[in-house]
């Protein structure tokens, strides 16, 4: 149980010639989520720019509101 048989070590070699053949799968893989990353940094300094407006409320006012407004 202590050395791979040849079995394991075709399982390996599949893998790694999975992940590291062709044309860099991995590393394409890798700059995929590098630019999700850096799309979603992008979103959120986007959103603390707008920031919470002030003296915006979100629904109707009422007349006594209006009235104490005015004074």
């Amino acid at each position: 149980m202590g050395a791979m048989s040849i079995w394991h070590w075709a399982i390996v070699i599949v893998v790694v010639a999975l992940l590291f053949g062709g044309r860099g799968k991995l590393s394409g893989l890798m700059g995929d989520a590098a630019k999700g990353i850096k799309a979603f940094r992008e979103g959120l300094k986007d959103d603390d720019k707008s920031g919470p407006t002030e003296g915006v409320s979100s629904l109707p006012r009422t007349d006594a509101e209006k009235e104490e407004l005015k004074r």
